[in-house]
């Protein structure tokens, strides 16, 4: 039943459809190798995975992880730790940031920078309720959350999810001057990929 072939068909056959993997069926991982179920070594130039792609098993970070989970292994929002304090002043000498929020994805950080340019614009730059607009760019990959997909230009995403959300206005990537055009006295914010890379 762990064959190669027996796991891509129970995949397959039970998973949702939403992503195409490469039919590699992979079983560990050090640094920057990966090996299949059949004991084939990859280089992944993945790095593992979008936001969290330092690698596989790096010792620091594994030896950091199990210690932490060893003391405690996760905190509700409802309470406080010892170790957040520690990154928020470690992320805002290393960013200049004044305020700092972690997010679980980079779809969910997506969606609460939108939340929050447009809350910005209604209570500090004045535009009328519900009238602030975010310029997006076409074939922008950010996540697959509603929100998201509804400023996606990608029918595949698209397809069947709407209605969807108003207030983004679409430029051709790279087009300065559509951009320029794009903007309004509504505009909050410009989200943009600077390399776009989507994923299937």
């Amino acid at each position: 039943m762990n064959t190669t072939s027996a796991l891509i068909e129970t995949e397959y056959r039970l998973g949702a459809h939403n992503y195409k993997p490469l039919d590699v069926v992979l079983s560990r991982g050090e640094g920057v190798y990966v090996w299949d179920t059949e004991g084939k070594r990859y280089l992944d130039c993945l790095s593992a995975y979008s936001a969290v792609n330092q690698g596989h098993c790096h010792p620091k970070i594994l030896a950091a992880m199990i210690e932490q989970a060893g003391k405690l292994t996760l905190t509700s929002r409802a309470f406080r730790n010892d170790q957040l304090a520690h990154l928020y002043e470690e992320l805002a000498a290393l960013t200049g940031s004044h305020k700092i929020l972690p997010m679980n994805s980079g779809a969910e950080a997506v969606e609460t920078a939108v939340k929050a340019v447009r809350k910005w614009g209604y209570e500090v730059k004045g535009v009328p309720e519900n009238c602030a607009e975010i310029i997006v760019c076409s074939n922008n990959f950010h996540g697959r959350t509603m929100g998201i997909v509804g400023f996606s230009t990608d029918p595949d995403a698209r397809a069947n999810f709407g209605p969807f959300a108003p207030g983004f206005k679409t430029v051709t990537f790279g087009d300065l001057e559509s951009f320029r055009e794009a903007i309004t006295e509504n505009t909050v914010a410009f989200l943009i990929e600077p390399i776009q890379g989507k994923r299937v």
